[in-house]
């Protein structure tokens, strides 16, 4: 039987390996792993933009609390506004009607709401009084709340039925100071500014008229139209078109500047009271700490809207102007309001149950 012979093996010897092939190989691992490496940040990367994007301000529909009844000045122009807003955010905002002690039932709402810039309020210039007039009141606007813009103003104006037979607020002057008690005078919703105002004047011109408290410019105009009341504190749009038929006799614009809805009638500083100044004005707010990136983006895109000529015509058509300011052009304005009507108040000895 012949002899199978082993296969020969022969031992390898040190540095007689295929280094090329080695080579090769850890090469094209290192580039799979740098591959997967890239493909990885590729994807963290993309995931990151797409949760940035879902959590970008603002992503679902925001509430914007008015306290006060539709159809006031305050809830049009914060549906005005809210309407706006809406389209330049993409996002829906609703508007919540709160009414109630003047507008402090829906402003302690915000105050106490998550400070994410989906509850806002939408307020008129009675914010800076309600702290000082109701009892036992301890919300503070400039405390409790983040301001977020100023929005528009909206002046009052004082007429007076032609029979009493003055035309001039000096000429009422020198009517009312002979004759103290003797006039009645009237301003919707007592504490509104229109009811400061009336006070605010008396207290300057040194006379004594009687004020006939009403709940609204509504019950107030049939008696001041028949001769009952005879001077009244109220809304420019409201009064405009009585003054312009002569039902009544337009005295003077409250604020420092004359309306364009009137511009014959002349201010109170025209009128021998320099430094009179007073309005309707409307502001937003968000809840304390709101983030200042939220608060930033909010204010620019209120401004934008207001800087736009459409808006412009639909605030004059309700009788107000754009009055477009920073959170800090709101600070300083509650700043100079709040201590004024603080001192009316309490020089006229006022508060609300």
């Amino acid at each position: 039987m012949p002899r199978t012979t082993p296969p020969t093996v022969v031992p390898a010897q040190a540095g007689t390996h295929n280094t090329r092939t080695t080579r090769s190989a850890d090469n094209g691992t290192w580039v799979r792993g740098l591959l997967a490496v890239m493909l990885a940040l590729v994807t963290w990367f993309a995931s990151f933009h797409a949760a940035a994007q879902k959590t970008e301000y603002p992503n679902r529909p925001i509430r914007m609390i008015v306290g006060f009844a539709p159809g006031g000045s305050t809830d049009l122009v914060g549906r005005l506004v809210g309407t706006k807003l809406a389209e330049r955010l993409g996002q829906q905002v609703v508007i919540d009607n709160r009414p109630g002690a003047s507008g402090i039932i829906a402003a302690e709402l915000v105050a106490k709401s998550q400070p994410d810039g989906y509850t806002l309020l939408m307020a008129g210039s009675s914010i800076s009084i309600v702290g000082n007039l109701y009892k036992g009141v301890t919300f503070d606007v400039q405390r409790d709340l983040e301001p977020l813009a100023l929005v528009a103003t909206s002046p009052y104006l004082m007429v007076a039925h032609p029979s009493l037979g003055v035309k001039t607020v000096q000429e009422l002057v020198a009517y009312a100071k002979p004759r103290p008690g003797k006039i009645s005078w009237g301003a919707s919703a007592p504490g509104a500014v229109q009811h400061l105002s009336g006070e605010l004047f008396k207290r300057l011109a040194g006379i004594d008229m009687v004020y006939i408290p009403y709940k609204g410019t509504g019950p107030m105009m049939p008696d001041i139209l028949g001769g009952r009341l005879q001077v009244v504190f109220d809304n420019v749009l409201v009064l405009t078109q009585h003054i312009k038929t002569g039902a009544l006799t337009g005295l003077a614009v409250t604020t420092a500047k004359r309306t364009p809805l009137l511009p014959d009638l002349p201010s109170f500083a025209e009128s021998g009271f320099p430094g009179f100044d007073t309005s309707g004005w409307f502001s937003m707010y968000g809840a304390p700490k709101t983030p200042p990136a939220v608060v930033k983006k909010l204010n620019t895109e209120v401004l934008a809207l207001l800087g736009t000529a459409d808006m412009r015509e639909r605030l004059l058509a309700l009788g107000a102007t754009p009055l477009p300011g920073t959170p800090d052009d709101l600070r300083r304005q509650l700043g100079r309001e709040v201590p004024t009507w603080r001192k009316v108040i309490q020089e006229a000895g006022l508060k609300v149950e």
